[in-house]
């Protein structure tokens, strides 16, 4: 009787605390349940934002004329920043994490957003493939035109390694203008390594590739909202990995931009970095707006967003062909 009586006990109190685990799991997964929902809100209503702001005509069709104004004029702002700050030092944490690798984050980020976006609308894999090699093309421009701005500056420039006179002792007041010493067949990353002088023509690669990734980025960013509009209208909502991904090249479009305010405002270099500006413009002009454009084939990845739903073709091909196929 004593075992049965303690046997039943045993099974009482091991009930017991079940049941209070049970009650404390659901105390915690309340407010858990809670605060997931609310930051899924926060990140419905920033992206729907977000992608309203991007996909409106004026953002589209005007921001490579900000950006254009933002280049020829920033200079200016070197007149009023003060070079003891933070962002005058060419060695701040954000030079050094993020201009050294521009095109990496911005391939990788909007990859993933053209990635998801593909697969969200359509499953299918050569789509898929299709418009990812609108960055890989992005990409093969940069490192051409890397390389060949690289090649132009060794070939027009030239190395001198400074050297000080002696100075005359009878005339110890007279300004001593310091020697320059030739160093032929000397590139520019090696006499600078040397901690030689370098003079030439030079291109602002970092405005190149800030420019050319600002607009893609603008450019693939600016067929969410159009794809948000076909999820409510099939009620079929995107996912929160889609929208962190598209919140992250949101963020990653304003890092962007400061580092090129900081850029002409703290280290001005005219007229390369005009020109290196200017470069990256014609870039996006002649796959955007040029290239981009014609018919989707093997040899042409098409517009971002294009053959993904109905509504984006539409709004498409009338900048295309100036009528609209009614299917």
């Amino acid at each position: 009787m004593d075992l049965k009586a303690e046997n039943s006990s045993n099974g009482l109190t091991s009930e017991l605390n079940l049941e209070k685990l049970h009650r404390i799991a659901a105390e915690l997964i309340l407010p858990g349940r809670f605060m997931v929902g609310l930051l899924n809100a926060a990140l419905e209503f920033v992206t729907n934002l977000l992608a309203r702001v991007l996909g409106s005509n004026l953002v589209r069709r005007h921001f490579h004329l900000m950006l254009s104004g933002l280049v020829l004029f920033g200079p200016v702002l070197s007149f009023w920043v003060s070079k003891y700050s933070i962002f005058a030092n060419s060695n701040h944490y954000l030079y050094r994490k993020f201009l050294k690798s521009t095109w990496g984050w911005t391939s990788i980020l909007t990859g993933s957003f053209v990635l998801l976006l593909s697969l969200s609308a359509r499953h299918s894999l050569s789509l898929t493939l299709r418009h990812l090699s609108r960055i890989g093309l992005v990409g093969l421009l940069w490192f051409g035109c890397r390389r060949l701005l690289t090649l132009l500056e060794d070939a027009a420039g030239t190395c001198y390694e400074p050297m000080t006179p002696v100075q005359d002792v009878q005339s110890p007041a007279s300004p001593v203008q310091p020697l320059l010493l030739l160093h032929e067949d000397q590139t520019k990353a090696s006499c600078l390594r040397a901690s030689m002088l370098w003079r030439g023509y030079e291109v602002s690669q970092d405005v190149l590739i800030i420019c050319l990734c600002c607009l893609l980025l603008v450019e693939e960013m600016s067929v969410f909202g159009i794809h948000l509009a076909q999820g409510k209208a099939l009620q079929r909502s995107p996912g929160a990995p889609l929208r962190f991904i598209f919140l992250l090249c949101a963020v990653l479009l304003v890092i962007w931009l400061f580092l090129l305010l900081c850029l002409l405002a703290y280290f001005p270099s005219l007229p390369a970095q005009q020109l290196g500006g200017a470069l990256g413009y014609l870039g996006w002009r002649g796959l955007y707006q040029g290239w981009y454009r014609l018919r989707p084939s093997w040899g042409c990845p098409g517009l971002p967003g294009e053959g993904l739903s109905t509504t984006v073709d539409t709004h498409k091909h009338p900048q295309q062909n100036g009528t609209v196929d009614e299917n």
